[in-house]
This record gives structure tokens, sequence and C-alpha cells, in this order.
């Protein structure tokens, strides 16, 4: 049955495949080079020491093979080091600028292996991040009540000074009303014994 992680392999396949189509890769060779063509995706081709099928063989070079090409085409042949260091002279219709199907295959391989590494790390770290996101979660709920805490002893302390506002108030408003009933009680009094002490004289 086709499931989702065959899906993935072959469209990571396809386009890795059209990429190394549109864009031939840089593979060196024994001694460093970079190499600027392949040998197309035949079986193999003969290396000869000349630039015709008359010179001595030096030996066949594998289809796929990186090769670095050392001169033009002469006579229909080209002069090449392959991967092996060896100079020598193949059929320039053998010849091409795009990696071969086993040099894509190695390096779609390569990449699904990459990205399978990195699909388990991120497997490995989603543990990790769920249990920070858990703890950020409960940072953030401690926070919470720790403001709404505050915001309570907040107007706590406002209702307590208010309280405290009214009752210097009312006891202002207590004392004055004393003093003023008591200042009239003492007008009166006086008022009183000024009359009398009045009467008394004009006796």
């Amino acid at each position: 049955m086709f499931n989702l992680k065959q899906f993935f392999i072959a469209s990571l396949f396809f386009s890795c495949f059209t990429a190394f189509a549109e864009e031939p890769a840089q593979t060196s060779t024994t001694e460093g080079a970079n190499p600027n063509g392949y040998i197309s995706d035949d079986l193999y081709i003969f290396m000869h020491t000349g630039p015709s099928k008359n010179y001595r063989i030096l030996g066949s070079v594998d289809a796929g093979t990186p090769i670095t090409i050392m001169s033009g085409a002469e006579d229909g042949f080209v002069q090449i080091k392959d991967d092996k260091a060896r100079e020598g002279w193949v059929e320039s219709k053998f010849i091409t600028t795009e990696p071969g199907l086993k040099q894509q295959l190695e390096s779609v391989n390569q990449t699904l292996v990459d990205t399978q590494e990195a699909l388990n790390q991120a497997q490995q770290q989603l543990p990790v991040l769920q249990q920070n996101n858990t703890n950020l979660l409960a940072e953030n709920a401690a926070l919470q009540d720790t403001i709404d805490g505050l915001e309570q002893q907040l107007e706590q302390e406002r209702q307590m000074q208010q309280q405290k506002v009214q009752k210097e108030q009312h006891l202002l408003l207590t004392y004055g009303g004393g003093i003023g009933i008591g200042g009239i009680i003492i007008g009166v009094i006086l008022t009183l014994f000024l009359s009398r002490r009045r009467r008394y004289d004009g006796w």
C-alpha cells in the first residue's frame, strides 16, 4: 500500500534528479581535479592512447564515471583523465556534462540519509521543546497568580487607606461638633450668670 513515507521518498528522489539534471555536480578525482564531464550511461567504454580506435586500449571506463576533459574533440575523440588518474582518449559521443544515474542515485541516497538524520534530530528535540513549553506555561500561570495576589493586596490597601481617611474625617467632625456644642453651652451659662448678676446688683 502506498503510504506517506513512500510518497516523501519518491518526491525527494524526483526533486534531486531534476536538480542534478539542471546543474552538474562537482566530484573530485584522485588527484583533486574538478571534473567537467561524465561518461554517459552505457555499460563501459574503452580508453585509447590516441584519438582513434586504432590506438592501443588503455582500459575501460565505467558509465557515469566523472572525468576531466584535457583537450577538445579531435576526429570524434576527446582526451580525458578519469577517476583513476589515467589519461587517454575516448569517443566524444560518450561524453556528457550531466552526471550519470549512478551519481544521481548516490546523491539522492545521501540526501535521503541527511533528511532522515535531520528528522531524527527533530524528533529527539520534540520532547525537550514540549517540556520547555509546559514549563513556560506553568511559569506564566504562576506569574499570573502573583499578579492577581498583588492586585488584591493593592485593592485591600486602597480600601484600608480610604477607610482611614473617612475615620479621620469623622473624628474631625465629631471633635468639631463637640467643641461647637461646648461653646454654645458655655455661652448660655455665661449669659444666664451675667443676667442674674445684673439683677442682684439692681437691688
